[in-house]
């Protein structure tokens, strides 16, 4: 596709994609509406869309999330009373022949949970909702960031079918070049044939590198539940990626999901400790005698006795899990930093190597190669010589890819380990 027209094409998608906000999925309604433009290129931006949209990870995280304030609202619900209906002295022998000795009572109860039982209970219900949703986040950040190493994965991949094509192309031309010589008596036959040999190894690399792209981009659709790629190729930005400030490490899913960790533990333990605090339940009813047919009303109340069981040993155990909630956010948190630090290491790293073999190794192969074509067709060096720095370049040019590619990848997981865009809220 000409340069003009990729331009115009991404402009036009930049536009369709701009200012539509995708909300993460972990808040509400699921849906998977397609983002991806078929047949069309793909940016980042359009690929982590997709994933907040469709993957299906994510979408179950978001429907656990649901479930569980389902839960949380059905805990909160207050008990329901009984009705009962008792019938006493009917139906035996003698006088109690029939119902004319009888006595029906008609009774409501009502149990009241002492020591805030509910409220403490649906707080913990609550609790353990908001770690789900943050679970969810924490599985929704996993699949962005995937999706980001996939995304820049292909791209080196594209780039390295493109350099292979290139390669193949270039051998083919030397092989005319080598023939020449050889017909005019300047090279031996035998050059001819290593020659031709060459770019048949490139043309089979070039094959490889193709089918390697169409691997990665169907490694990539899957993550949406995709079973083929409806994107042509991938789009990388056109300069290095550049940090935006403002990061927030203690904002990142894995802390926050094991603070909620943490404070779920200690709703658990607050509901477990009311437990121990009996419940009163009352009753009020209505009795007939029919044998005089007068009627009277009665009155009840009823207490447990926590002889027994006090619900200690469950209170104990909470504690204890609350304990281990404390020490895994500290960890996390910890964990979290370290990760921040080296993934600024290797980016820092991966910046600096780019530079170098863009700025010095580059430029010296690409000479040292086009002086051993010159010298072999002035007869000046042999083809070994040619064909070495051939391969010195190719192999710095892939190394540039990789270093383009591992300062992508690197990048990412700082954004992704700071908070930052794409990684970040809405797009």
């Amino acid at each position: 596709m000409p340069k003009f027209r990729k331009g115009a094409l991404c402009v036009l998608i930049a536009a369709a994609f701009a200012g539509t906000a995708v909300a993460a999925p972990c808040n509400g309604p699921t849906g998977s509406a397609p983002a991806i433009v078929p047949d069309a290129p793909l940016t980042l931006t359009m690929a982590l869309t997709q994933i907040r949209r469709a993957s299906p990870e994510v979408r179950r995280a978001a429907l656990e999330t649901r479930a569980s304030h389902a839960d949380a609202d059905q805990v909160g619900r207050r008990m329901n009373p009984s009705i009962g209906l008792e019938v006493e002295n009917f139906s035996g022998s003698g006088a109690l022949t029939g119902f004319s000795q009888s006595e029906t009572t008609l009774t409501i109860e009502q149990t009241f949970q002492l020591g805030g039982k509910r409220e403490k209970r649906e707080s913990a219900a609550r609790a353990r909702a908001a770690l789900a949703g943050a679970e969810c986040h924490v599985i929704l950040r996993e699949a962005e960031l995937e999706a980001a190493y996939l995304f820049y994965e292909i791209g080196a991949a594209q780039e390295f079918a493109e350099l292979a094509k290139e390669a193949w192309r270039i051998a083919d031309q030397f092989v005319e070049t080598v023939a020449k010589r050889v017909h005019a008596g300047a090279a031996a036959p035998p050059e001819l044939e290593r020659a031709r040999s060459d770019a048949a190894i490139l043309k089979s690399a070039h094959i490889n590198a193709q089918a390697d792209v169409e691997i990665k981009k169907t490694e990539l659709a899957s993550m949406w539940g995709s079973a083929s790629p409806q994107f042509s190729y991938i789009i990388l930005p056109a300069d290095s990626p550049e940090i935006i400030a403002g990061s927030d490490i203690m904002s990142h899913p894995d802390i926050r999901a094991a603070s909620a960790n943490e404070d779920m533990r200690r709703a658990e333990q607050d509901a477990a400790q009311s437990i121990g605090i009996p419940d009163v339940t009352f009753s009020a009813g209505f009795r007939r005698f029919e044998e005089t047919g007068d009627t009277g009303f009665l009155l009840g109340i009823s207490v447990p006795l926590p002889l027994f069981d006090r619900n200690q040993d469950t209170v104990r155990a909470s504690g204890f899990r609350t304990d281990k909630a404390r020490i895994n956010t500290a960890a996390t948190q910890a964990r979290i930093q370290a990760r921040h630090r080296a993934a600024a290491i290797r980016m820092d790293a991966a910046k600096r190597r780019l530079a170098l073999l863009e700025g010095e190794a580059l430029p010296a192969a690409r000479s040292a190669y086009e002086k051993s074509v010159k010298g072999y067709v002035a007869g000046r060096f042999d083809l070994t010589t040619t064909l070495n720095a051939r391969k010195e370049l190719l192999n710095t040019r892939i190394a540039v890819i990789e270093a383009r590619r591992d300062l992508n990848i690197a990048t990412s997981e700082f954004r992704s380990l700071s908070g930052t865009p794409p990684f970040a809220g809405e797009f």
